[in-house]
């Protein structure tokens, strides 16, 4: 055969070569090969030119990976602050502030820390990947069998395996004997599929029944296995959706203090002319006080919670992160086999078709005589346990011949002798159309009529119709002729759904989300499983995924039709990962489950991908959440466990925001009215003491939304603004009264160490130290005091703590005071203050915040209000244009595609995006069922092309 030059797209073109056609002495050629196996020299080359037969793993260096979690803008402002506070401040005859600096890396390395061990943790989709191939292989070297490392295969090989064994390697047969693959991990399947000579058998499928040799024609990343890894982690977008909230909350943090930076550099050094470092510190007051820096410490601890509080439910979280995704997902892709079902063939009893003077149950003990007991195929092993008691497929009969489901006969058939009579009987079971032609005692046109109606009827609902035959044997001979076989009954075969499934959909819809079915199965399955489910039978093959809707149809989109549709079948790894990503592209979040190694592209594509009970490795690894349990019940939980967490991140939220325009616009105006300087190392004390309360809301009592929630920046922002400017007010009020007027010396009789009463006249020009300890305590208490307002829809009252928050409030309030009471910090410009003082700033702060909950009514009257008026409004807009256009709104999901701003915000656990990615064909390739030859083709043709351009040294 001479030299085959083709290039990948000529490999569709059937008028260049027609892929489906090739046989296998072809593959041999193309591959410079024979039956004999290979040299080990050969091999060695062939290592060198392929690579080895497992996907690549890129290692990365721990000490940058855990520098990397101080690379977001959030870090930078902390880390400038740091470098102002030792090298910019060393000046004016002062040494460099090494208190302030501590304690700003001090913040940074706890956050870096927690986020470094959060990955570390997370684990690694390829190395489950390459854990999932078969790790050793029976192959044939310099013509003599022998075992070896499965990574070690090459294209050219000769290997063989039986009955139990792991597919090492894509691969062509050249020897099958009686073989049945399982392949349902790859492509979705759920029975078994036999194979013949010149079939093509995948990488990590399981023989389930027979032996074979074969030719290996593709490895590693090349197989079809590889390809469904090499999607994992495919795009390139690497910014998860609490990343992207992170970075808009972080920029609206940053702006509100770069605006007040600026104004503060213009009115102290232009303005007041302050001395050098005498405004540095006041800038380094904004800077430290006004960054919310352990907000992704604070939310990592909320979510690491949570996923021990969901671990309790059977869910493992394998990316913590996900939490915040499933409180928001609206839709949640489900795979059918092995995850609605239970991927465990069974026998509809109720559906059972009698053609004789057979009972059902007789029917099913005939049909149980007539499979096999031990090595059981699929259907064997649905039928024996259907009868109950397994035993009974022998009892009282003496087994005398046998014969196995083969792919040419396409039946199994036993002769035995009845116990009870002493007589011989023959029962045969298989195929509708070889079963009829064998039953000369009962066929007629009428029965013949009335079978297909029946198998028609059971293939329109998806039930796989198996017959059974029956006829008496004269005389003592095994092997002799019977009286005729009359057919007796017809039986439906299909996977069932679990029990927990129906409800769990029910629940689901309860909550908000839809379910959809994806499946590999085909469409009549699929449909005939959505009507048992009460999912809907509206679904469509996977086709229309390529062609798009029909001409003249109710969908004028493919857009349109996804959303509407209740599910797909005979889809293959591009087709759901296509599904999920349209789906996000229409905005929404989409979750996805799925038990085997073709659903971890989906699962990693997927907001939140989910691996179900007893799924592979590959698809645990590309999963954010693992279920150890079976059913999908425990998604429920976890949905509303989810949309606990998400309650409690966005209270602490708007209180992260409310305190940064607290620090910022309260030390700004403090500084321009009375030339105040507050100290910067007492900001990191309230900091300090804040985060270590704020974590208890990781416990907090909240109750879960009844709809998928989403974060709505605007409304944060907007309370924020006004909790905010209130709490500037209470701190500038007590200032302006203690400067300028005698109230508290009047009526308390309080005063300072360097003043003994009426209007204050401070040595230090408003900045004596006492002066700083109040205003510490008065910022500190309250501050921390607004979290009861900002996690309460109602009066705060009214929505009870956790003891673990109401606990560290009352501890971080008891450190506070005494240090007010006790601390004489001269390097940082505080003096204790008396208990009379002390009882002024608490009295204060609880008259100030008593009208806090009035402040959030009077936002939701009116702010708020409108904001989601007009947020419903573009909503109806935006859904009128679509029914104009016939078209779905297409806006932009909330998931992993990223801006460049919003790319410094990386989701640092998405570990799936390490996956190998040189791969052979890309996502083009459409995989349809009836065109894995012509794939098997495509890879053979490749690799001889590859082998072409590197001929052999030793060649001729």
């Amino acid at each position: 055969m001479s030299l085959i030059e083709l290039k990948a797209e000529d490999l569709y073109d059937k008028e260049k070569v027609d892929l489906e056609t090739i046989v296998i002495e072809d593959v041999f050629k193309l591959l410079q090969c024979n039956d004999g196996g290979l040299t080990t020299d050969e091999a060695q080359r062939r290592v060198e030119l392929f690579g080895p037969n497992k996907l690549e793993q890129e290692e990365q260096n721990a000490f940058f990976q855990f520098l990397s979690f101080m690379w977001n803008p959030l870090s930078w402002v902390m880390e400038g602050a740091a470098l102002v506070a030792i090298v910019l401040s060393n000046g004016d005859h002062q040494p460099p502030d090494w208190e302030d600096f501590v304690g700003i890396i001090l913040l940074l390395f706890i956050n870096s820390t927690i986020g470094f061990y959060e990955e570390r943790n997370a684990g690694n989709a390829v190395k489950a990947l390459m854990d999932s191939l078969a790790p050793k292989a029976k192959v044939k070297r310099n013509g003599s069998w022998s075992e070896i490392e499965s990574s070690g295969l090459v294209p050219g090989d000769m290997v063989s395996f039986k009955i139990g064994d792991i597919v090492p390697a894509d691969c062509r047969l050249t020897e099958a004997i009686n073989v049945s693959i399982d392949q349902a991990a790859l492509t979705g399947e759920s029975l078994p599929q036999s194979k013949k000579l010149g079939d093509q058998c995948f990488s990590g499928s399981t023989c389930k029944q027979g032996e074979a040799e074969g030719v290996v024609i593709s490895t590693g990343a090349n197989t079809f296995f590889g390809r469904a890894a090499s999607l994992v982690g495919q795009d390139d977008d690497t910014t998860g959706h609490l990343q992207k909230i992170l970075a808009q909350i972080g920029s609206f943090c940053l702006v509100s203090i770069g605006i007040f930076v600026v104004a503060e550099i213009l009115v102290l050094y232009a303005g007041f002319r302050y001395n050098y470092r005498r405004g540095l510190n006041n800038i380094l007051v904004l800077l430290i006080g006004g960054i919310p820096i352990a907000m992704p410490t604070v939310l990592s601890v909320t979510l690491a919670v949570g996923a021990q509080q969901l671990a309790k439910h059977k869910a493992i979280v394998t990316r913590i992160t996900a939490i915040e995704e499933l409180a928001g997902v609206t839709i949640l892709c489900s795979d059918k086999t092995g995850t609605l079902t239970t991927n465990k063939l069974t026998i509809d009893k109720a559906t059972i078709r009698t053609y004789g003077p057979f009972s059902a149950d007789d029917i099913m003990l005939l049909a149980a005589y007539a499979s096999r007991t031990e090595n059981q195929d699929a259907i064997d092993a649905s039928i024996v346990g259907a009868i109950g008691d397994t035993s009974r497929a022998r009892a009282g009969i003496k087994l005398l011949d046998f014969k196995p489901f083969n792919p040419v006969d396409k039946r199994t058939e036993i002769t035995y002798r009845e116990e009870s009579s002493g007589k011989l009987k023959r029962v045969t079971k298989g195929m509708t159309g070889i079963i009829i032609e064998l039953c000369t005692r009962n066929k007629t046109d009428e029965l013949e009529n009335r079978l297909e109606a029946d198998v028609e009827e059971f293939a329109s609902r998806g039930l796989r119709a198996l017959a059974v035959a029956y006829e008496e044997v004269d005389g003592d001979d095994a092997e002799g002729e019977g009286n005729g076989f009359e057919l007796i009954g017809l039986l439906a075969i299909f996977d069932p759904p679990r029990e927990d499934t129906k409800q769990t959909i029910d629940d689901a819809l309860a909550l908000g989300v839809k379910v959809k079915m994806v499946t590999g199965d085909q469409l009549a399955i699929a449909k005939e499983t959505g009507r048992r489910l009460g999912l809907g039978d509206h679904m469509y093959p996977a086709k229309v995924l390529k062609d798009g809707p029909a001409p003249g149809g109710k969908h004028m989109t493919l857009d349109d039709m996804i959303l509407d549709a209740d599910g797909f079948a005979g889809v293959f790894p591009e087709h759901k990962y296509e599904i999920v990503k349209r789906l996000q592209g229409l905005g929404h979040l989409c979750a996805m489950t799925g038990d085997g190694a073709n659903d971890a592209p989906a699962l990693s594509r997927a907001n939140v991908g989910i691996a179900v009970e007893g799924a592979t490795d590959a698809a645990r690894g590309a999963a954010d959440i693992v279920l150890t349990e079976p059913g999908l019940s425990t998604i429920v939980h976890a949905i509303r466990g989810s949309r606990v967490i998400f309650q409690r991140m966005r209270n602490y939220s708007i209180y992260a925001c409310a305190v940064t325009i607290r620090i910022v616009v309260c030390f700004a105006i403090l500084a321009f009215a009375f030339k105040f300087d507050f100290p910067p190392f007492m900001v990191l004390i309230i900091a300090l003491l804040n985060d270590g309360t704020i974590m208890t809301l990781s416990v907090d009592r909240v109750l879960p939304s009844m709809t998928p929630d989403s974060w709505d920046l605007a409304e944060i922002f907007a309370y924020a603004v006004a909790y905010g400017i209130y709490l500037t007010a209470s701190t500038v009020a007590l200032v302006a009264i203690i400067i300028k007027t005698s109230f508290f010396y009047d009526k308390f009789g309080v005063t300072f160490m360097n003043n003994a009463g009426g209007p204050q006249i401070f040595p230090n020009g408003n900045n004596d130290y006492q002066l700083h300890m109040i205003v510490y305590l008065q910022v500190a208490i309250i501050s921390q005091a607004l979290i009861f307002v900002t996690r309460s829809h109602g009066f705060f009252f009214m929505e009870r703590p956790s003891f673990a928050l109401m606990g560290a409030f009352c501890i971080a309030q008891l450190v506070s005071s005494i240090i007010a009471a006790y601390a004489n910090w001269g390097f940082t410009q505080i003096h204790a203050i008396s208990g009379g003082w002390i009882g002024i700033v608490w009295v204060w702060n609880i008259i100030w915040f008593a009208p806090l909950d009035w402040i959030k009514f009077a936002m939701k009257a009116t702010v708020i209000k409108y904001l989601r008026e007009r947020h419903a409004k573009a909503t109806q807009a935006a859904v009128a244009a679509s029914q104009e256009s016939g078209g779905v709104p297409i806006t932009r999901t909330q998931s992993r595609a990223a801006s460049i701003h919003e790319s410094m915000y990386q989701n640092r656990v998405s570990f799936i995006k390490r996956a190998a990615r040189k791969v052979g064909f890309g996502s083009k390739i459409s995989m349809k069922p009836e065109e894995l030859q012509r794939f098997s083709s495509i890879q053979a043709q490749r690799t001889g092309a590859t082998l072409a351009r590197n001929p052999s040294r030793t060649a001729a």
